[in-house]
């Protein structure tokens, strides 16, 4: 590899850092919406609430321990990990956060003005989760965690092993305190149907992606790459 070819590899990988960063805030900012919309946690946020209500941790925190420990599962099962599973581990949660503390707005108690806010708040996680994936650099860790519990039930679809997943999760959530509601449900079914319009709308086909892992972008860091 020349050192301009290596050059430009690096600068890529960095500019997909930043692209990460600013991909996730954009999805924070979704995810803050549909906890604002306040009709009821979609299951990871309801776990993580719940968590909050029984420890010291804000959400932020106890969003930035789930991933963790998610992550480290992901490790575990020997799935592929890369700089942007970990950069989403550690700074998603701390974002929404953010977003929970500087929002001016009272809470809202109304239905319908919550559902179109949830409904808002998908747009936004799935406008955010294309600027994050176009760096390449592998998925979050809950999504690691779903393809890997899929291979190891390769006859189960993969639509019903996620459900599964989030009923687990779900569960324990509630079990904690977390919010359940109608928006419980359209979390559940309606952020994937947003996610595929609005890819569809900017023909986004993440499928068709490359993804480094970890190692793979330490190497092209390194200059090891042939």
């Amino acid at each position: 590899m020349s050192i301009q070819a290596a050059s430009a590899d690096r600068r890529q990988i960095l500019t997909g850092w930043f692209r990460i960063v600013f991909g996730l805030l954009i999805f924070a900012f979704g995810v803050h919406l549909t906890i604002y919309a306040n009709i009821g946690l979609a299951p990871w946020d309801c776990l993580g609430m719940g968590i909050a209500k029984h420890t010291p941790l804000n959400y932020g925190l106890s969003m930035t321990m789930i991933a963790v420990t998610v992550l480290f599962i992901d490790i575990l099962m020997k799935e592929r990990i890369g700089f942007g599973t970990v950069i989403d581990a550690l700074l998603t949660g701390n974002f929404v956060q953010m977003f929970n503390s500087l929002n001016p707005f009272p809470e809202n108690h109304t239905m319908w003005i919550g559902i179109a806010v949830m409904l808002g708040g998908f747009v936004f996680m799935a406008l955010g989760m294309w600027v994050y994936m176009l760096a390449e650099q592998c998925c979050g860790p809950r999504d690691a965690l779903l393809v890997a519990l899929g291979k190891r039930m390769p006859k189960i679809p993969i639509g019903i092993v996620e459900i599964l997943l989030w009923a687990v999760v779900l569960l324990f959530g509630w079990l904690l305190g977390g919010s359940v509601g109608i928006g419980t449900l359209i979390s559940t079914f309606g952020a994937g149907l947003v996610m595929q319009l609005i890819y569809w709308l900017i023909h986004f086909e993440p499928r068709k992606l490359k993804h480094k892992s970890l190692i793979e972008t330490a190497r092209t860091l390194a200059g090891k790459n042939p």
